[in-house]
């Protein structure tokens, strides 16, 4: 639990998968804050957390099988709120005296359930409404105290509730949008039934995180690796509002982000925001560095080496440091605390072991977003007043454009990829925006979520005026998707390929044809390399 969690939080118990972090989301979205647990945290460390409502998630599992996940039964003798949903109201149906059957038929998509009598979870919905089902087995028997509040035509006990004990669950997902009233069910749950407020906002969140900061910081001074990427510039932000300038940014500019960025990173935190920013021009050091380096882990290896080596070294220029301040995420924390869990999420505090601290340097460290997603390390951005294009940056591997050649990075490379990526983003920028006035959303069906150039280390013949030409070709990559889980490639009209190709080719020298990358993922990556 983080050290400012707000008094009023929902705790998540994870049973796997993805469902965890899918519904400590929703939640969020709603504006009532949310931290993920184990499934197996005994009841007394969990009173101890001070939780205003517990969630049971879903899971793959089967709760007979031998090593299914288990639930403290003690939790549910705390006195608080509890909603299950799917495995979660299966495990609530067992672990209270219930039975869970094996079905002969399953429910895997949309199902209609129709509602059995009254429900405060169900109220304003309809008596029949669609719902997303995942599960074979089912509660066969409900435990005493308990009634049932819904079915479906395979399902006789689609939810249940003991409305007496704030107990309620149900076999669908209400967190996934396609469980139509999925979210009145928790508005219902939190709002009415736990009495929970709405009070988890961006105006609050930043008052307490400055306030948490500084308390953390004193009068220390603190440095961060500015990378111009979201979590870093967020970060950077946040912290400067707390302390000013006690913290000193350090922008290591290896020569492989896009063009224009290291011009960005300097107008937005230097003339902007005011920040203390040191900018280390380390092109030609990370030139020498991957020379003849053609293995694409070798060069994530070289380029993430070399920028501790940057970094620390000029931590030492800048002198009595003592914190460093990183934009770990919460999506960070949870899938280092499932590797270490066997599948379970659990809260890590620190990411120490992951910064190669040279012998005898050792910072305290500093994440204050380490308890956020993405989309809201975004709104946060937003709040501090960064510019969108910072805040709304397409995902940016570290390595930078290094990954986006194939082959060995070369200076006269960089210079075409960076003049063909420009173009890239420059035409599919318009191209969303244009989509955005025609139908008034951001992430339209046709929108693309990514989008960049491929240099590949080869040569193609082609035919410029009247001349032949032997040059490189550029790869367009651009891709529809969420999360990055899955993508597909984006369909985008032929006359927005077309001046694409057609600007490349005239605009960027060296280049003579342009191809399409139409590889979903899976089997292709979203990145080359």
């Amino acid at each position: 639990m983080s050290e400012a969690t707000p008094k009023q939080f929902v705790a998540v118990l994870d049973f796997g998968a993805q469902y965890g972090q899918l519904i400590a989301r929703r939640v969020r979205d709603l504006h009532v804050y949310s931290e993920i647990v184990p499934c197996d945290i005994p009841a007394d460390e969990l009173a101890a957390m001070k939780p205003s409502a517990l969630i049971l998630s879903g899971g793959p599992a089967s709760v007979y099988a031998e090593d299914a996940p288990s639930v403290d039964p003690a939790i549910f003798t705390l006195g608080l709120p509890v909603l299950g949903f799917c495995y979660g109201h299966q495990i609530m149906a067992v672990t209270l005296g219930g039975e869970v059957a094996h079905s002969e038929v399953g429910e895997y998509g949309p199902a209609t359930i129709v509602r059995d009598g009254e429900s405060s979870l169900y109220v304003g919905t309809p008596d029949e409404q669609t719902v997303w089902m995942s599960h074979r087995d089912a509660v066969s028997r409900v435990p005493e105290g308990f009634v049932v509040t819904s079915h479906t035509d395979v399902c006789p006990v689609a939810s249940m509730e003991c409305a007496e004990r704030k107990l309620f669950s149900t076999q669908f997902h209400p967190e996934v949008r396609h469980t139509e009233h999925g979210r009145r069910l928790l508005e219902n749950f939190l709002f009415d039934i736990c009495g929970l407020d709405a009070t988890w906002t961006m105006d609050n969140i930043i008052d307490e995180k400055v306030a948490e900061i500084r308390a953390q910081v004193g009068e220390r001074k603190v440095i961060l690796g500015l990378s111009g990427g979201v979590d870093s510039s967020v970060v950077a932000a946040l912290v400067h509002r707390a302390i000013g300038d006690q913290l000193t940014c350090v922008f290591v500019n290896h020569g492989m982000l896009r063009k224009g960025e290291p011009e960005m990173v300097e107008e937005v935190f230097r003339d902007q925001f005011q920040v203390p920013l040191v900018h280390v021009h380390a092109e030609q050091r990370y030139e020498r560095l991957l020379a003849g380096v053609t293995e694409p882990e070798e060069k994530r290896r070289r380029i993430g080496s070399e920028f501790w080596k940057v970094f620390f070294d000029e931590a030492q220029r800048i002198g009595g440091v003592e914190m460093l301040a990183q934009g770990t995420i919460y999506p960070d924390i949870i899938e280092s605390g499932a590797r270490k869990t066997g599948g379970k999420a659990s809260t890590i505090k620190s990411h120490h072991n992951l910064i190669p601290f040279p012998e005898g340097v050792h910072f305290d460290l500093i994440e204050p977003l380490d308890h956020f997603f993405k989309d809201e390390v975004r709104e946060l951005g937003v709040a501090l007043g960064l510019p969108d294009r910072m805040v709304y940056r397409q995902p940016f591997p570290g390595p930078g454009l290094a990954i986006r050649i194939i082959g060995e990075v070369t200076s006269e490379k960089l210079e075409i990829l960076k003049n063909a990526d420009a173009i890239v983003r420059e035409e599919l920028d318009a191209y969303n925006e244009r989509l955005f006035e025609e139908t008034g959303e951001r992430n339209s069906e046709h929108s693309c979520w990514q989008y960049f150039a491929v240099l590949p280390d080869i040569r193609s013949v082609g035919v410029m005026g009247d001349e032949r030409t032997y040059a490189r070709p550029v790869i367009v990559r651009a891709v529809e998707s969420s999360d990055a889980m899955t993508a597909d490639w984006a369909k985008l009209p032929y006359d927005v390929l077309g001046r694409i190709s057609s600007r490349i080719v005239a605009e960027v020298p060296g280049v003579n044809r342009v191809v399409y990358d139409v590889t979903p993922k899976p089997p292709a990556t979203i990145e080359w390399e």
